[in-house]
């Protein structure tokens, strides 16, 4: 009941705006034309999920087809995804409901015995609760309110489920390419201008070209076990697959989950707990060669996000090539690498906390050509991320004489009598100034590094000059406008805060650079 390959069951809006509801096949088919604008059921968190899928499954497709390109055509991609799974005439694990428990379904990995069904015990009303996405007291996004589902809502709620999840307390174990149960799968990968199905197309043809790379740099199999919702699975420890049996373009399933149809047809789910992880992985600490997550070099494993996502500050940090280790997808092909054209880089990921969800993050940075072809020549992306550094200090410092500054009006115009309170609304008030310079960092970076060398310090410094110390004058005088002071000491309060500011931006541990022979104000 209900298979992907020959049912539509997938919804899409095309670039013509128009909705059409497609098979699996069908959808690759579209992707390639790069004729779909959206998955109108896709939540925002599963994008990744989807994308990695997809791009995982078609590579494991061609490569086991040995073919190089993915093809245009509906039926070619319904031979080719049949193809990976004959031992299966009657297409159970492209199909969502199966009845037979010990036989797989889409992303539901078989019992070994028809009598294990009475260990699924949990009842899953809906796809949304079925999902990964934990909410604290079911405040900010309310779960299990999908009562009226459709098919791909737990098609894409399964797959976020069984590729992204982490610890969810005891029985429930999460996936192996995170470094630990309450890490993170993040995604960063280079894409190109275009739309959704340029992406996919790109990452499915330079997954291939990664392949022997992959295997070369990781303990994997050619030919190991592809899909793990294909595989029995009981839930015991002594069922753990070593990381030593996998294909290095893996998909795995973390939970042991069956959907179901009552005698009205209504879909429901059921889950089992486990003993064990499926995978036997947690001393490799999510360095299993996934091609979207970046590698920390001196920690030696995956990226787990932080809590501010993806701030102009952090993905400097990601992309400094000495201290991570970039995934394969982050890198150019062979045809980018000689073309001019712009890309863009994707950045995604979920941010888990202890029981509860910390946020979704997600952001496209434009890269320009030069800054683009920087991502496969070594010496172009340590320059990149020297000029990046940089600016990023010089933020530092002006946004430090700004809380000063903004401290020593609050303590009404004694900046030796600043105290914590002072300090405190100083920090609150300067903090903008990261977020008015994150806007357009990455354009403005840019500028820069594809500038010809005797140009870049210009440029540099009309960006500090015009840019960063002109908006942080304006949130000193805002502060100044808004923040309680007597009248009796509000002109010198005034004063000495403008005083300390100008004065600090042109001493020896400022930027005293800008102001040398310019003789003015720049007020």
């Amino acid at each position: 009941m209900f298979n992907l390959l020959s049912d539509p069951l997938v919804r899409l809006r095309k670039l013509d705006n128009t909705i059409s509801v497609a098979s699996l096949p069908e959808v690759y088919a579209a992707l390639m034309a790069n004729n779909i604008d959206a998955f109108p059921a896709l939540r925002p968190h599963q994008r990744q999920a989807w994308h990695s899928f997809l791009v995982q499954l078609a590579a494991t497709a061609l490569h086991r087809a040995d073919k190089t390109k993915p093809p245009s055509d509906r039926d070619e991609w319904k031979d080719l995804l049949r193809g990976l799974t004959r031992e299966f005439p009657d297409d159970e694990p492209w199909t969502l409901i199966v009845e037979d428990i010990s036989k797989p379904a889409f992303f539901q990995p078989p019992a070994r015995t028809a009598n294990k069904l009475t260990e699924y015990k949990s009842h899953v009303a809906t796809p949304d609760e079925l999902d990964m996405l934990v909410t604290s007291k079911n405040h900010d996004l309310k779960s299990a309110v999908g009562s009226q589902a459709y098919m791909d809502d737990w098609i894409f709620s399964l797959i976020t489920l069984q590729t992204m999840e982490g610890f969810g307390g005891s029985g429930n174990y999460g996936i192996s390419r995170m470094n630990g149960g309450l890490g993170s799968r993040p995604a960063f990968t280079l894409a190109p201008a275009g739309g959704i199905g340029d992406h996919v197309k790109r990452d499915i043809t330079a997954l291939l070209g990664h392949r022997q790379t992959l295997l070369a740099e990781h303990p994997m199999t050619d030919g190991g076990i592809a899909f793990l919702w294909i595989q029995p699975w009981d839930g015991t420890a002594a069922e753990a697959v070593s990381v030593y049996e996998l294909d290095p373009f893996y998909v795995e399933v973390c939970r042991r989950v069956r959907l179901c149809a009552d005698e009205n047809g209504k879909i429901h789910g059921i889950r089992a707990v486990s003993k064990a992880a499926r995978i036997e992985a947690k001393a490799m600490k999510g360095r299993l060669g996934d091609p979207w997550t970046p590698i920390d070099k001196k920690e030696n494993k995956s990226l787990t996000l932080a809590a501010d996502g993806f701030t102009y500050k952090r993905i400097i940090a990601y992309l400094n090539p000495a201290e991570w280790e970039w995934p394969a997808l982050l890198r150019l092909t062979p045809e980018e690498e000689l073309s001019s054209e712009s890309m863009q880089l994707v950045a995604r990921g979920m941010v888990r906390g202890q029981g509860k969800t910390e946020g979704y993050y997600e952001r496209i940075v434009p890269l320009k050509p030069k800054t683009a072809r920087s991502f496969e020549r070594g010496l172009d992306a340590l320059d990149l991320h020297a000029i990046a550094k940089r600016r990023i200090e010089r933020v530092a410092t002006v946004q430090g004489i700004l809380r000063h500054a903004i401290a020593t009006f609050a303590a009404r115009g004694e900046s030796k009598d600043t105290g914590p309170e002072h300090r405190n609304l100083a920090r609150l008030w300067s903090s903008p100034l990261d977020e008015i310079v994150d806007e357009r960092f990455f354009e403005d970076l840019q500028d820069e590094f594809e500038a010809h060398e005797s140009e870049r310090e210009k440029l540099h410094n009309d960006w500090l000059r015009n840019f960063v110390i002109v908006k942080a004058r304006y949130i000193l005088r805002r502060a100044e406008d808004t923040l309680p002071c007597p009248a009796i000491h509000g002109y010198r309060a005034r004063v000495a805060a403008e005083s300390l500011f100008e004065g600090r931006l042109r001493g020896s541990q400022g930027l005293p650079f800008l102001y040398t022979d310019r003789g003015t104000n720049d007020d």
